[in-house]
């Protein structure tokens, strides 16, 4: 091999690593770790909404019931589907003791996620989780307050009907006062639901 030749397989070497080094430092937040989930003591705030079947909803309205909310979509391909079935599998699991939980998905994607596409969504899940969409204005509010990165992708070919959204994978478990209790992070299975909901009850 010539000098010369083993220069540019050195030259090519560095400038792959630089490029590793590079994309690493562009990358976002990890998923289940958005912007704000440090200070998770101060997650929640109030919100009015619209729910699956239209009617407008606050936050006081689930005064007295334990929230567990998870942000997501509909049109997510494998995150939401398996955070939401851990989720149910611990309802179910909870028994009677389910009743004091209100299950709740707020979508990040409301311009595709309305109340009638949630509506069949959020039936194949738990017949009481809760949908819960509005305006993109008032979902960012409420992302905002409970530390919810969402943003929607770019670079795909037709933004208006096919893109993904990256979000903050978590589910937050919310008292009957309407204060923070804590988060359960994306893959936790439905017995770690079922222990952790169980130190509030």
């Amino acid at each position: 091999m010539t000098k010369a030749a083993k220069v540019r397989i050195a030259l090519a070497f560095v400038l792959a690593v630089v490029a590793v080094v590079a994309g690493y430092l562009m990358i976002p937040p990890p998923p289940d770790r958005g912007p704000g989930m440090e200070a998770a003591g101060s997650l929640g705030g109030p919100f009015s909404l619209t729910d699956h079947t239209g009617k407008t909803v606050t936050d006081e309205d689930f005064r007295g019931t334990y929230m567990l909310i998870y942000f997501g979509y509909t049109s997510c391909p494998d995150v939401c589907p398996l955070d939401l079935q851990f989720m149910t599998g611990a309802l179910y699991e909870l028994g009677a003791a389910a009743d004091q939980i209100q299950p709740i998905l707020i979508t990040v994607d409301p311009l595709r996620d309305t109340p009638e596409v949630l509506a069949g969504y959020v039936a194949a899940y738990h017949p009481r989780l809760i949908g819960l969409t509005g305006t993109p204005e008032p979902i960012a509010a409420v992302a905002k307050s409970y530390a919810i990165f969402h943003q929607k992708e770019e670079g795909v070919a037709d933004l208006a009907t096919a893109y993904l959204v990256g979000h903050t994978t978590a589910t937050i478990l919310m008292g009957p006062d309407g204060q923070f209790l804590r988060v359960f992070s994306h893959g936790t299975g439905p017995a770690e639901y079922v222990a952790g909901i169980r130190e509030h009850l």
